[in-house]
């Protein structure tokens, strides 16, 4: 067992080397990751600490093999592996900050609804309950009366999270993205300057319409392509019961957490093309599953 996952003093640590570590990416300006056209990106989607799939994406990223590869994750806590109804899911936080700190340049773990929640103190559920409160509740069972201690670390590391990745292809990953009803009240330029308090607040903070975001449609992806020069974008946060879809010619949707889970590696060199010539080359992750005793 690693020493951070019962010893609040390494938990805390560790949050805070990965957070100076997201501060200091070389790809990073003020809230987006800006990729340039060489090497690889594997987008994820929600993962909802599904530990195997965790484990099968990082076998998939080849991180070691190349600093040209990178790999963006999101959606990382508040899971169905539950115990005693409380949610340990910060360990998947630490596994995450592990690999920033072995990979600082190609590990981009992006905001996510779940994580801004947990940040802002705001229940969100899954179906189960309250999954902010079984998290917190997990913390406390933990760390006792450190788990505060702890609580705001993980805090000051999941507000370190970029909003999106951007490729000189013309690739946009986020958690979400804003949807025709409320562009008129997002701030479009939240991409290119550092993110502040109100950006996480509902019902138009920025950041928080980067996560939460529904009602898509092609008009509002065009406006949002023609504001940001982009010609795709790939998403999580949706319904994906095949793991990967293409609603709209500009938009791909990915999850990751569940038995047909996919993952999206992209040429970083190659032109992009439309949601639906771009689908076809989705991964279904139970295909690179690490067998028990490997």
């Amino acid at each position: 067992m690693r020493a951070w996952m019962r010893n609040a003093d390494a938990l805390c640590a560790l949050m805070q080397e990965a957070t100076a570590a997201l501060h200091a990416c070389r790809f990073r300006k003020h809230s987006t990751i800006h990729l340039p056209s060489r090497g690889r990106l594997l987008l994820t989607g929600d993962l909802h600490d599904n530990l195997p799939h965790f484990e099968a994406i990082c076998d998939l990223a080849k991180l070691a093999r190349s600093e040209d590869n990178h790999v963006a994750l999101h959606e990382l806590i508040h899971g169905d592996r539950l115990l005693n109804d409380m949610d340990m899911s910060f360990q998947m936080l630490g596994r995450v900050a592990e690999l920033i700190l072995e990979y600082p340049h190609q590990v981009h773990p992006v905001l996510a609804n779940h994580e801004l929640s947990q940040y802002r103190g705001h229940g969100v559920s899954k179906g189960s309950g309250d999954q902010t409160a079984k998290f917190s509740a997990g913390l406390e069972w933990i760390f006792g009366d450190e788990a505060d201690t702890v609580a705001d670390a993980i805090d000051v590391f999941i507000a370190a999270m970029p909003v999106a990745i951007r490729t000189e292809q013309g690739l946009h990953f986020s958690h979400s993205l804003p949807g025709e009803a409320t562009l008129d009240q997002f701030d479009f330029t939240v991409l290119d300057r550092d993110l502040v308090e109100e950006d996480y607040e509902s019902p138009f903070g920025a950041a928080f319409l980067m996560t939460w975001g529904r009602g898509h449609s092609n008009v509002s992806l065009d406006r949002l392509a023609a504001a940001w020069g982009a010609k795709l974008f790939v998403i999580g946060h949706m319904h994906v019961p095949d793991g990967v879809d293409a609603p709209f010619r500009k938009l791909i949707t990915l999850a990751s957490d569940h038995p047909q889970g996919r993952v999206l590696p992209i040429d970083l060199a190659e032109p992009v093309t439309t949601a639906y010539q771009t689908i076809d080359r989705a991964v279904p992750i139970a295909s690179y599953l690490r067998i028990e005793g490997d």
